[in-house]
């Protein structure tokens, strides 16, 4: 079983991080991803961004080939766009 990722800590929005928190173990393979995601964007030291992470989960969506990893990542992608606010 996957267990939800610390990494929604450094998210730029806390509303976001208040969901993922609340869902538990309902979202826990998105929280996962989106865990995975912070941490290369951090990684690669671009600005840590709500833009950031949604053209992340884009482009993971065009690449993914596999269905089941394709949902997870649409539903992280909409979680994302509909907890957070624009970038200025």
């Amino acid at each position: 079983m996957t267990q939800p990722s610390d990494a929604c800590i450094t998210l730029p929005d806390t509303a976001l991080t208040s969901y993922f928190r609340s869902a538990g173990e309902m979202l826990a393979e998105e929280s996962v991803l989106l865990g995975a995601v912070v941490t290369g964007i951090l990684a690669s030291q671009v600005n840590l961004s709500n833009k950031a992470i949604i053209a992340q989960l884009m482009a993971m969506l065009k690449t993914t080939e596999d269905a089941v990893k394709s949902d997870v990542i649409r539903k992280t992608l909409e979680i994302v766009v509909n907890h957070t606010s624009d970038d200025l």
